[in-house]
This record gives C-alpha cells, structure tokens and sequence, in this order.
C-alpha cells in the first residue's frame, strides 16, 4: 500500500460533520468515579469526496464532539468513486467488524445503516449497497467502512499497476 499520506487541508472543502456514537464513560479512582463522554465524530465533504473520523473525549458532550470534530480535520481522506456509485464490490475489516460495499444503480440511495451510512453520507456516494458483517461495535464499523472506501481503486490506477491500457481492462 501507499505509505505516504498526503494530508488534505481542511480549510478549504466545506466539511458536514455527523455525531455517530455518544458514551459516556467513568475512570474509577480513589474518591469515586470521574465520568466523561466519548463522542465518535464522522467529517467530510460530499463534493471533494473526502472523508475522516475522529473520537473526542471530554466531561462535557459538547466540548467532547468539538475535539472528535478536530480530531477528523487531521484525518482527513480522498474517495475514488464514479458520478452516481463506486467502481467495484469491496469488503473492509478492521478488527471482528468486516463492512461490504457494493455498486448500486442510480435511484436506489444509500442502502446502509449507522455507521456505516454516516460514513457513506458524508464522502458524498449517492448509491450503494452495504452490508454490515461481524460486530456492530461503531468505532470498528466506520474504520472497517474507511478501509473499504480506501480499497477503492478507478480504472486508470489499476491499469497503471497492471501494466495495460485502460481500453483492455
């Protein structure tokens, strides 16, 4: 795979941001437990077909989504995919949560749930097929769907790697 990141500059794309899992959470210390929220964030901009995630942790809700909101601006990345769909079938894992991407015709929408569906929103594919496989666990599901969306490659990249023109793929 590709080492080298090339980082987007957020500043420049018009960003929607989507909240996709709220917890809270307690650190058990000597005078008790100290609660806080974790907040997963999913950023992107429909137009550019850029995406990223970010997770925030603060003991407020609103101040744990603005650093979930930070957090993505520095992980931000570029999507291949076509005018109304992707180019190929392809399956993400991360962890024990695998998410299936599939092509879908125009007019069908976006056919996902979750996580999987505020990821797929937010990079701006307007139809697709999703499949959630394994565990449903949020913060796997939106990096199992990023891998995939990484995966996705367009004919002249492929042809390039194979070594043939495009019209023979």
């Amino acid at each position: 795979m590709n080492t080298t990141v090339k980082r987007i500059d957020p500043n420049t794309l018009n960003l929607k941001e989507q909240v996709v899992a709220i917890n809270r959470v307690t650190k058990v210390v000597k005078g008790g437990k100290n609660l806080s929220f974790s907040a997963l964030v999913v950023i992107g901009d429909p137009s550019a077909k850029v995406v990223g995630y970010g997770v925030g942790k603060a003991k407020e809700v609103p101040s744990a989504i603005r650093k979930g909101i930070e957090a993505a601006k520095k992980n931000l990345r570029r999507v291949n995919s076509l005018e109304s769909t992707i180019p190929h079938q392809v399956l993400g894992v991360f962890a024990s949560s695998q998410v299936l991407l599939k092509p879908a015709s125009p007019g069908t929408g976006v056919i996902a749930g979750g996580a999987v569906r505020a990821v797929i929103t937010a990079c701006g594919v307007p139809n697709v097929l999703t499949k959630s496989i394994g565990r449903r666990n949020p913060h796997n599901v939106v990096k199992a769907t990023i891998v995939a969306l990484e995966m996705l490659r367009d004919r002249n990249t492929v042809a390039e790697m194979r070594g043939l023109a495009v019209e023979k793929l």
